[in-house]
């Protein structure tokens, strides 16, 4: 049975991208040029409310590409695979291409 996680609050589900190590033509990639903290949006909360009770909703929606900080989330793990769980304040931008 798969489980589904939906965040609380401001919270984001994010599944981290793990870069090649090496190329198409099998060259291999040295790990520093390969590291960025970049994630894949899965499920986002609802948002939360201010103190005059307004809904203030995520800043990212699901399927965006998104700058994660290189320290931080909580770390989830659901059908054998890893996510991690961000405050939406925590992220950093999104990616486009």
């Amino acid at each position: 049975m798969a489980k589904r996680l939906i965040p609380l609050f401001n919270r984001v589900l994010v599944e981290k991208i793990v870069p090649p190590s090496k190329t198409t033509a099998g060259i291999l990639l040295p790990e520093k040029s390969t590291k960025l903290n970049s994630g894949k949006v899965i499920a986002v909360g609802p948002g939360f409310h201010s103190k005059d009770g307004k809904l203030i909703p995520v800043a990212v929606k699901e399927g965006d590409t998104v700058l994660l900080p290189e320290y931080g989330g909580t770390e989830v793990k659901l059908d054998n695979k890893e996510y991690h769980l961000f405050r939406d304040d925590d992220i950093l931008g999104t990616l486009h291409d």
